[in-house]
């Protein structure tokens, strides 16, 4: 070997922090593991699958906490300890608890649904789609490469396409897949082609490396690298939901498993906003003047349209509860963009990112709660009407209280105050930033999301109709009910535990 090569040869060579990858390089093995198991167990013995795949999730989530001590880094250039892959900080491990415990409980709902399902799902694919979707969730918030944000986004998107079609028969649920796809797929490609517009402005994919480069870049290839920036933030308004990104979230939801449509409201989210916040203010933070505007009307249009038109669904009783629920995620998506926006503003972005992530770990537990009883009522009422809902008061005591409780949160009123409280961070994050109006926009919605979460909830302690046997609450679904309830109680005890985000900030 030369002497020109040998250098080469070392400088390619380095020590890989194990520890750093191991929740989503765990969640990966576990997914080969149940796929190969899948070909050795009889059809009797297949159940087994879904229990693996949950205690593996639980794993990777345990292994969250040897890593709490100090920051890690891995994959990184040498003599360059800023520009690395992949890095395990505070903000990427408070992201992978919210994706790898969002997956966990999807994983419980799955359990009965597959049981009761029959053959319409087979469970080895489902198992290993889940967790190859999870371990791609997961390695997106520690990505710090345009490279592997995009690859980790595809391996947390592609497995989810093939989660909303794998009823079979079901032409709904093929529909909703296709319709994902598509405009997902169109989404990543408008991506892809400003990242390439960003790597020929600044010769580098390493977020920290663009960040120092962008602001420096040559004016005539100032317009091409703006123009990156707006398409690089396409493919993750995307994931988020925001309008007019949001045509394919009802239908998806809707066609989709349940426990998926419960998902993609809350790892999905996590994966776009996780994306959009590294992006922006990691990467682009010399272009806020251009995404800090964007983002805010985005904000603005997004929980209008969605909590409009989650009010009209609540105005007929025959409309699916799912479909409710999927619309209040877009006016939900909304909240969750104020303070990205706000931080374009901000003279110090970290707290308005806290904000954000403060709200998304509140907005996780409560709507996974909703989602579970969803999936209870499920079982006997197939549509899962708002009418399905009348007097389950009467029937299930314990679960009525319960979903009225997630409501308030997601409402934001007692004795839902961690929801009260992580609305008035944000709010405070758009007042501080200087976006009186947005604060103002935010303000309206609120009082029109507030109504159309009383009406459900109010239609809970009504005097059913027809069959008020109480009916018996599967373990899968009980471990759930449980882990959501005692997460909103907790929080709204000691909310504390996730606002602090919003004042001490995450990078």
């Amino acid at each position: 070997m030369s002497a020109l090569a040998q250098p080469m040869a070392a400088n390619l060579v380095q020590s890989v922090d194990w520890l750093a990858v191991a929740p989503p390089t765990l969640t990966a093995v576990v997914a080969l593991a149940v796929l190969v198991a899948d070909l050795f167990l009889p059809e009797a013995r297949k159940p087994v699958l879904g229990w693996i795949s949950t205690a593996g999730l639980a794993a990777a989530a345990a292994l969250l906490l040897p890593l709490l001590d100090h920051d890690r880094s891995t994959f990184c250039l040498t003599g360059t300890p800023r520009a690395c892959s992949y890095t395990a900080d505070r903000f990427t491990l408070i992201v992978q608890f919210l994706v790898l415990g969002g997956a966990l409980l999807t994983a419980l709902l799955s359990v009965t649904t597959l049981k009761d399902g029959n053959r319409r799902h087979p469970q080895g694919e489902f198992w290993f789609l889940l967790l190859s979707s999870a371990a791609g969730a997961a390695l997106l918030p520690a990505a710090r490469d345009l490279a592997t944000l995009i690859v980790a986004l595809e391996v947390a998107s592609l497995p989810a396409f093939a989660l909303v079609g794998i009823r079979h028969g079901d032409a709904k649920s093929s529909e909703a897949a296709l319709k994902f796809f598509l405009s997902s797929v169109t989404a990543t490609a408008v991506s892809l082609l400003g990242i390439s517009f960003v790597y020929a402005t600044t010769g580098s994919l390493y977020l920290t490396q663009v960040a120092d480069r962008i602001q420096h870049v040559d004016g005539q290839l100032h317009t091409l690298a703006q123009t990156g920036v707006v398409l690089t933030l396409v493919g993750f308004a995307f994931k988020t939901a925001a309008v007019p990104f949001h045509f394919w979230v009802p239908d998806t939801y809707v066609g989709a498993p349940l426990p998926i449509a419960a998902y993609l409201s809350v790892v999905g989210k996590a994966v776009g906003f996780s994306g959009l916040i590294l992006v922006t203010v990691v990467a682009f933070p010399t272009y806020a003047d251009i995404w800090g505007p964007a983002l805010a009307a985005l904000a603005a249009l997004t929980m209008t349209v969605g909590n409009v038109a989650a009010l009209r669904q609540q105005a007929t009783r025959a409309y699916s509860a799912v479909r409710l629920l999927a619309w209040s995620s877009v006016g939900q998506a909304g909240y969750l963009l104020v303070p990205i926006a706000a931080a374009g503003y901000a003279e110090d972005p970290r707290k308005a990112i806290g904000s954000t992530v403060a709200y998304a770990l509140m907005y996780a537990a409560v709507n996974l709660g909703a989602f579970t009883v969803a999936a209870l009522v499920g079982r006997t009422k197939e549509l899962n009407r708002l009418s399905d809902y009348r007097g389950l008061y009467g029937k299930n005591p314990l679960t009525a209280l319960l979903l009225a409780f997630f409501l308030l949160c997601l409402a934001g009123l007692p004795p839902g105050v961690i929801g009260l409280f992580a609305k008035v961070t944000v709010f405070s994050a758009a007042v501080d930033a200087g976006l009186g109006w947005l604060a103002v926009v935010m303000a309206v919605n609120v009082v029109i999301a507030i109504y159309y979460y009383l009406q459900w909830a109010a239609l809970l302690f009504r005097t059913p109709e027809g069959d008020t046997t109480e009916h018996r609450v599967p373990a899968s679904l009980t471990a759930a009910l449980a882990l959501t309830g005692a997460a909103g109680v907790a929080l709204s005890g000691a909310p504390q535990l996730v606002l602090r985000f919003a004042a001490t900030g995450l990078f």
